[in-house]
């Protein structure tokens, strides 16, 4: 893939929207592409947080282990971004990521993901909204959860 069009395809995930595409391209430039096939895992839960990852292509799984085995909770597609979590509170990572097809990404560093966030105020406010959207989600099938759970005890 080429710079220019790596360019083309951060203009199109919103979180990078607003970004001048100068600063994409560096962006770009200073990101790795990184190739997964179906059963490959990105990382796992509990590993430290070195990288986030922008789907370019593809799908994977997150998956969380419980007492009773691993969970999948969600799905990553095209233009998903995955990995912030552990890079911004720094704690370890909070699931694991395993591709569900074959997978194109972007890996970008710690280092980065921080400069990226240091440089356009906007890029965080997006990674805010982005992380206030999934603990929304999270809240709500919990309490859904906890409501079944209620019943079944009735």
């Amino acid at each position: 893939m080429t710079l220019q069009r790596d360019v083309e395809v951060l203009r199109a995930i919103p979180l990078f929207a607003k970004i001048e595409p100068a600063k994409l391209k560096l962006l770009a430039f200073t990101s790795e592409h990184v190739e997964y096939m179906a059963g490959d895992v990105l990382f796992n839960q509990g590993d430290p947080g070195d990288a986030a990852f922008i789907v370019l292509d593809g799908q994977a799984d997150i998956v969380v282990q419980t007492a009773q085995g691993p969970v999948k909770v969600a799905q990553l597609g095209k233009n998903d971004i995955v990995g912030e979590i552990a890079i911004l509170c720094d704690v370890p990572r909070t699931a694991t990521v395993v591709a569900a097809t074959r997978l194109d990404t972007l890996r970008i560093s710690k280092d980065g993901f921080f400069n990226l966030v240091t440089q356009f105020p906007q890029v965080g406010v997006e990674i805010m909204h982005e992380l206030a959207s999934r603990l929304h989600q999270t809240t709500q099938q919990l309490t859904e959860a906890s409501a079944k759970l209620r019943q079944l005890q009735a």
